[in-house]
């Protein structure tokens, strides 16, 4: 259970039509989308592809317009981490990490403001950045804190360049997140992590989840280019 399924959760509790991403695991993908469909009776597909593919990104944006309509709603929660210190880091790894989280967001959300201004709609773009942007890494993370710096950055620009067609961009930027992925790390250098933590305590995801879904609704409708901190306090700004 990450951020992604949990702003997927928020959102079909208001109703709203999805269009759920997956490049692997597609049983996954599936089961989110038939237990959100059951539940809250609304319309959602899954789309198969990889966003740091252009020709993906541009194939699932035909078939999410033709399958159901033109998203107003981006939510660019894919990233991945793998780790290794800088001066062991071969560049491949590098590269990946850069074109899955920094130039895929930059595909998705290319393809997702010209769909929007072709039909003359509005629209929310939501980026999921980290603390990593702010803080760099220590742990061998310096690919993956770099890719979210850029999106932090990116964010910034790209709502400058498209508040003029009532499109807001904004990010989120979780502290330490309790996940399937970090639950075991988490759990035993518990106290340490929450030593860091003013609130003292590791986030649960529906807690970042809550903010992603809060900026993509009319909630959010004059804030464009900030990046919102969920870090317990980690960051105060």
């Amino acid at each position: 259970y990450g951020v992604g399924e949990g702003i997927c959760q928020n959102l079909a509790e208001e109703g709203t039509s999805l269009i759920i991403n997956y490049r692997n695991y597609p049983d996954k993908a599936n089961n989110l989308l038939s237990k959100l469909k059951e539940t809250y009776g609304i319309q959602a597909i899954a789309v198969k592809g990889d966003i740091s593919v252009e020709t993906d990104v541009k194939q699932m944006f035909a078939e999410a317009e033709e399958k159901l309509a033109v998203p107003d709603i981006l939510i660019n929660n894919a990233g991945i981490c793998p780790s290794a210190f800088i001066k062991d880091m071969d560049f491949d790894t590098w590269k990946q990490t850069m074109d899955v989280n920094l130039n895929g967001v930059f595909l998705t959300s290319r393809s997702m403001v010209n769909a929007l201004i072709d039909a003359n709609k509005k629209g929310k773009i939501v980026n999921i950045t980290s603390q990593a942007a702010f803080n760099g890494s220590v742990t061998g993370k310096s690919n993956y804190s770099a890719s979210k710096g850029g999106v932090t950055t990116f964010t910034i620009s790209l709502a400058k360049e498209v508040a003029q067609y009532g499109i807001n961009v904004n990010a989120v930027a979780p502290g330490m997140l309790l996940t399937e992925m970090t639950r075991e790390t988490l759990a035993k250098n518990a106290d340490k992590y929450n030593k860091t933590i003013p609130l003292q305590r590791i986030a649960e995801v529906e807690e970042v989840a809550r903010v992603g879904t809060f900026l993509s609704s009319i909630g959010g409708d004059y804030i464009t280019g900030t990046t919102v901190h969920v870090s317990g306090g980690m960051c105060m700004r």
